[in-house]
């Protein structure tokens, strides 16, 4: 299904896609764990290079995170992109390691896009770490009985997720939504039930 141009602009301005190194590094640890390659060692040196310039900015405020990028980050990273395709020059291009040498080149605009922006994150680990049990819970949803109950399972499990990422109680939240519900909460001001709105049973009251 194509999405309107119009349905993707926003206020802050267009959608653009942020790329995780973790999940690029696992291609070169392969490829090192196979062959010794000698290049995906590079590649894997530079990465660690790049994890200590963001080991020493982790947990800080956006602006505090984005100087030293810009410092100590931003060259390592200028001086990857020529290592890279110097190197895919030189060894065949159906190899393994080329494609994922390909592969990387191909994500280059996405990789980068955390040096200019400190609000951005440099892989999706964090992420991937809150969404682990949502997804599992809805993996173990497939053996809820019926295709119905697994869908309200899933849903249910990542309505869950979601208070517990945003420090609600999910009991709380649940017990209050419903109450509001029964006693007649308006479709029209049905966003004020989000968890992420959720702060004080009382807000809740129709």
């Amino acid at each position: 299904m194509k999405v309107g141009r119009a349905a993707l602009e926003r206020p802050e301005g267009a959608w653009q896609l942020v790329h995780c190194w973790t999940h690029l590094r696992r291609r070169f640890v392969k490829q090192r764990e196979t062959d010794g390659s000698p290049i995906a060692e590079q590649v894997l040196h530079r990465i660690a290079n790049l994890y200590a310039v963001e080991k020493a900015v982790r947990c800080g405020p956006p602006v505090t995170r984005l100087a030293p990028r810009r410092a100590r980050a931003a060259p390592i990273v200028a001086a990857f992109c020529p290592l890279l395709e110097a190197q895919l020059s030189r060894i065949p291009r159906s190899t393994k390691l080329a494609e994922d040498i390909r592969y990387t080149l191909g994500l280059w605009p996405g990789l980068i896009r955390f040096l200019g922006d400190g609000q951005l994150e440099q892989n999706t680990n964090p992420v991937e770490n809150q969404i682990r049990s949502i997804a599992l819970t809805r993996k173990n949803a497939l053996f809820a009985g019926h295709e119905v109950g697994a869908e309200n399972r899933a849903m249910l499990a990542s309505l869950i997720a979601t208070c517990k990422m945003r420090d609600v109680n999910p009991v709380n939240y649940i017990a209050q939504t419903l109450r509001a519900l029964l006693d007649g909460h308006p479709n029209s001001r049905i966003k004020a039930l989000m968890p992420w709105q959720f702060q004080d049973p009382s807000s809740l009251a129709a």
